[in-house]
């Protein structure tokens, strides 16, 4: 058992009293989280929407079983191949009492979609190529070509819907600090790295949430989440470290849920243009001197799937692919025929923000010295990361999690993150660009399904980035907490219930 495990233990024993102890039953709901916010504009993301998805809503939703189903929108339809009609639902406000109208559609994708606001998450609906108001409860949405996955664009940011008449009044800026939506909970409250209040909107179209109030805590070391969760501060906690949860089990305080392939894939991006990431030989040897299956096993304790591709078997065109097999003397033979005999040196930056990530790095910093590259590792701190990446500000290798669970297609996890030019991509290839861009202009499912096919392939040969393994969710929550985990790792608090 390590140290940490042990004094885990140790302080597991000395609150665990306090924690079954009796109390009084509130209304209330403390969250214990690795981050705080960057903002709370819900078109300017980059972060999870984890927070955002339960102060706005989108037009469509999906439910517990991930089926999409009315939200803001009563129906929609596609009235031409680059047509769809969507019908929305009367008499909602925003928070502000401002009304919910075609107008705010309008508003919000046209913000997104304008080329000079160089929206980090634009990626997802840039096939919109406007929105036109019908009347004030109906509007039609054009697309670029055939778009089958616009209802799924519409289910997840940025699409969450913005009052105009706010956001023109305030300004960005403070819109991004004090938001305004029509989701269950107001923000009453934001004090960056310190906390987030939010109190349930009793106006809610879709009834009071059953808890009031909500306070979301940035802890970012974990074994401080968990002593905060054991001793009553918290109730809940995301990011509980893989290598703790066995022990945090043991505790009889508290329980663990486990979403099986519910997070992200983490992978490495490479700055591909960038010597000597430029040549595939060099990128397969990297990916070939990481022992995937260890890592997993030793350092995430089984709670991650390795995988040879970015797409989930969850999502539409999902194609299985082998992981690369770990193989540092075929690795060095590559370096060797790239003209790098003696290997190289370069940077790497990692975040300490998924399972046990900077922990991850380091097994394979050392991996890489085995074949003569010596990488310089960075671990960030989160708040600076997440604005260096969007931003290309990036060491030349770097630690990034991403993946589809909110649209459950593989365009999803492929598109932001390889074609040329999108914020969160660093790769630059002709025919890849080519096989993306066919693969947003095809509707036939079988044919999506070849083309997703043979990115995922192409992309396993080329490795312009390295495919790690998928995490499973981890969370911890007190006994009187109801709550299972989902699929496309949303929290909605509205979905909470307390045990009186």
């Amino acid at each position: 058992m390590s140290r940490i495990s042990r004094n885990l233990l140790a302080a597991t024993s000395m609150v665990v009293s306090l924690c079954l102890a009796p109390t009084a039953w509130s209304a209330e709901l403390t969250i214990g989280r690795p981050t705080s916010p960057a903002t709370f504009d819900p078109g300017f993301l980059k972060e999870p929407a984890t927070l955002v998805d339960n102060v706005f809503d989108t037009l469509i939703l999906r439910d517990a079983d991930m089926k999409l189903v009315p939200g803001l929108a009563l129906s929609w339809t596609a009235v031409d191949d680059t047509t769809w009609e969507v019908k929305l639902r009367p008499n909602v406000k925003f928070h502000n009492g401002e009304p919910f109208t075609a107008e705010a559609v309008k508003f919000t994708f046209d913000r997104v979609i304008d080329p000079a606001a160089k929206s980090p998450t634009i990626s997802y609906v840039r096939t919109v190529a406007g929105v036109d108001v019908v009347d004030a409860t109906t509007v039609r949405i054009r697309t670029t070509g055939p778009d089958p996955l616009l209802p799924t664009r519409l289910s997840r940011y940025p699409a969450y819907i913005v009052p105009p008449g706010y956001v023109q009044q305030v300004g960005a800026a403070e819109f991004a600090r004090k938001p305004v939506g029509t989701g269950p909970y107001r923000v009453t409250e934001f004090v960056p790295d310190d906390h987030v209040t939010f109190v349930a909107n009793a106006d809610y179209w879709r009834g009071k949430p059953a808890i009031d109030k909500v306070v979301w805590r940035p802890i970012p070391e974990a074994t401080a989440r968990i002593a905060a969760l054991l001793s009553g501060e918290v109730q809940f906690i995301e990011g509980v470290p893989a290598d703790l949860v066995d022990a945090l089990k043991s505790s009889g305080a508290a329980d663990v849920v486990d979403v099986k392939n519910g997070g992200l894939t983490i992978y490495l991006g490479l700055k591909s243009t960038e010597k000597p990431l430029d040549d595939a030989r060099v990128r397969r040897a990297l990916s070939l001197a990481i022992d995937r299956k260890s890592i997993v096993a030793e350092i995430l304790k089984g709670k991650a799937a390795v995988t040879g591709t970015q797409v989930s078997p969850f999502d539409a065109g999902y194609k299985e692919i082998p992981p690369p097999a770990f193989d540092p003397a075929a690795a060095k033979a590559l370096l060797a025929e790239a003209g790098y005999p003696n290997g190289f040196s370069i940077r790497f930056q990692a975040p300490r923000r998924y399972i046990s990530s900077a922990e991850v790095a380091q097994a394979i910093v050392q991996q890489w010295a085995a074949i003569g590259v010596k990488a310089e590792l960075e671990v960030p701190e989160w708040s600076v990361y997440a604005q260096q990446v969007p931003a290309g500000k990036q060491a030349p290798v770097y630690m990034l999690a991403w993946g589809s669970t909110q649209t459950l297609d593989a365009d999803a996890a492929l598109y932001a993150i390889l074609k040329t030019g999108e914020p969160y991509s660093t790769v630059a290839d002709a025919k890849l660009d080519a096989l993306l861009d066919q693969s947003r202009k095809t509707i036939a499912t079988d044919a999506r399904a070849k083309i997703f096919g043979e990115i995922q392939d192409y992309v396993a040969r080329e490795v312009p980035l390295i495919t790690l393994y998928r995490e499973d969710s981890l969370y911890a929550k007190a006994k009187s907490v109801v709550f299972s985990g989902r699929a496309d790792a949303r929290i909605p608090v509205y979905d909470f219930k307390l045990a009186k």
